[in-house]
């Protein structure tokens, strides 16, 4: 019976499964399109770098001021499902219909209307993962969340590679075929996921402008910090292929990354559980840091693919950790608000990062937008260990704030 008992504890519930599984089909979904779209806004249809970074910053800054309003409203209502699946169906609508754009404008209109999907849909997923599981296993949830949506990265790319090199289809209706995926994850979503119960007890939902700890405000002011280096993707995709890498092996370089980040984002939350969270980031931002000058100063293709499979680790330290940090930070009655102000604060600087790299690179060259980016990360992580303090325990191990004690702080003028 104990050891029945001691299975039972150590088993990740139900949710956090199905929500895995969801992310599976979405990210299978979005990267058949994802690591062809720069080649295909720049080469077909006539865009440059810097119209990629508004493309691609356009569209997250989109969805991050979303899941702002999308994780209040989840708290205020009490529920997350439905809010979760409206999201999930809008961007899975959405997607496919890049295949019909003539213009890189009407490439930016798509990807905004995917990532409303996204905004819809974040915040209330994040916390409804969070709501799901006991905080002994929010790291490892979150991790298993992580490598499962990078294990989807794996199989859409790998699937436009097979189609695009043995099945002859074009671009536009390899774009189209990404639609299956995106059903999927829909129908695993409505049948897999249960609403959580709440908490006995709980608190009534706070409006959007009560005062959050002001550690969290802290830890925000630092990810914005980071993530004005922290520039699209898309960028790497286009100078792996100055480097010599094929436009078929693009998706297979982008499949790759996703092998490294599935295989490390499990471990690196769960050691977060045990470790603390801010050890795990400063060492993946300082990764990140190393990638970037290495992507400055790469010569040849093989330095692409061993970048890239380094940065792959970088995700694997900080992705999941990062948002396990928030839940550490807040009460649980304001998660849903929570996420969406770290998903603002990442937002706010998505724009002018990818903005502001496209410029770097069209005008002094790839190497000193690589180098802004590294010397961005290494600020940020410098500022995470000076002004971020998350509460101790007394053993000296991470431990998640009592809620009555974040109350008291939350309530406490400045």
């Amino acid at each position: 019976m104990t050891g029945q008992s001691a299975t039972e504890r150590h088993r990740l519930p139900g949710n956090v499964k199905a929500l895995a599984l969801v992310s599976f089909f979405t990210d299978a979904s979005s990267e058949i399109i994802y690591p062809l779209l720069p080649l295909f806004v720049t080469s077909q249809l006539g865009g440059s770098a810097k119209m990629l970074g508004v493309i691609e910053g356009a569209a997250e800054t989109t969805a991050a001021v979303l899941k702002l309003a999308s994780g209040w409203w989840s708290d205020r209502i009490g529920r997350r499902k439905s809010l979760v699946i409206a999201g999930y169906v809008l961007s899975s609508a959405a997607r496919p219909l890049v295949a019909l754009a003539q213009s890189a404008t009407q490439v930016l209109g798509v990807r905004v209307a995917d990532r409303v999907g996204k905004g819809v849909r974040g915040a209330p997923r994040d916390a409804l993962l969070a709501d799901s599981v006991p905080l002994e296993q929010r790291g490892r949830a979150f991790g298993l969340h992580r490598a499962a949506d990078h294990a989807g990265a794996v199989v859409g790319p790998l699937v436009a590679f097979a189609l695009l090199r043995w099945a002859g289809l074009d671009l536009r209706t390899l774009f189209l075929l990404a639609a299956v995926p995106g059903a999927l994850a829909c129908l695993a979503l409505i049948a897999g996921v249960r609403e959580p119960a709440r908490r006995p007890g709980a608190a009534k939902p706070a409006p959007l402008d009560a005062r959050l700890p002001g550690r969290f405000w802290g830890y925000l002011g630092v990810l914005i910090v980071f993530t004005l280096g922290n520039s699209t993707d898309a960028f790497l995709l286009l100078r792996a292929s100055q480097l010599g890498v094929t436009a078929a092996m693009l998706p297979i370089v982008w499949a790759f990354l996703h092998v490294v980040k599935s295989l490390t984002s499990t471990p690196g939350g769960t050691l977060s559980d045990r470790v603390g969270r801010r050890p795990l980031i400063v060492a993946g931002w300082m990764l990140y840091a190393a990638v970037y000058v290495g992507f400055a100063r790469a010569a040849t293709t093989w330095h692409a693919w061993a970048l890239f499979a380094v940065y792959g680790v970088f995700f694997g330290l900080t992705e999941g950790v990062e948002k396990a940090l928030v839940a550490d930070l807040v009460p649980a009655e304001r998660r849903g608000a929570a996420y969406g102000w770290y998903n603002l604060a990442i937002g706010v600087g998505a724009l002018p990062a990818s903005v502001l790299f496209g410029a770097i690179w069209d005008r002094w060259g790839t190497g000193r937008a690589f180098v802004f980016g590294a010397a961005m990360s290494a600020a940020a992580s410098l500022l995470l260990l000076l002004a971020v303090r998350p509460p101790f325990s007394s053993s000296g191990s991470p431990a998640v704030p009592d809620a009555r004690a974040d109350e008291r702080e939350v309530a406490r003028p400045d």
